[in-house]
């Protein structure tokens, strides 16, 4: 059995609805950092989510949409890196994980 070798990363981004369109459009500006990723819809729960909007209060939850990308970690750190750039305020949450195995099934 071999040690894997964590050449790839997932970087997962927790977007609040306010900015949603100005990060994908600025993901999508950039296809030398962004080959592709996924997006799903979520609810922000506790604490530590703003709940701005009147529907929001009432529902207890944010609305978000998760962003899930897989490269280099070099990769993941420069988006994160252009995101702080250009969208400094978006309160946004983000992390990395190592992938342990990818690829495609055709």
């Amino acid at each position: 059995m071999t040690t894997p070798v964590f050449d790839n990363v997932l970087l997962t981004l927790v977007i609040p609805h306010p900015v949603e369109d100005a990060v994908l459009d600025l993901l999508l500006a950039h296809p030398d950092l962004v080959k592709g990723f996924t997006t799903t819809r979520g609810e922000g729960h506790g604490a530590a989510v703003e709940l701005l909007a009147p529907a929001e209060q009432v529902r207890g939850s944010a609305r978000r949409l998760c962003v899930r990308t897989v490269g280099s970690r070099a990769t993941a750190d420069g988006i994160v890196a252009l995101l702080r750039e250009h969208l400094p305020r978006a309160n946004l949450f983000y992390w990395i994980t190592p992938v342990l195995d990818a690829g495609r099934i055709a």
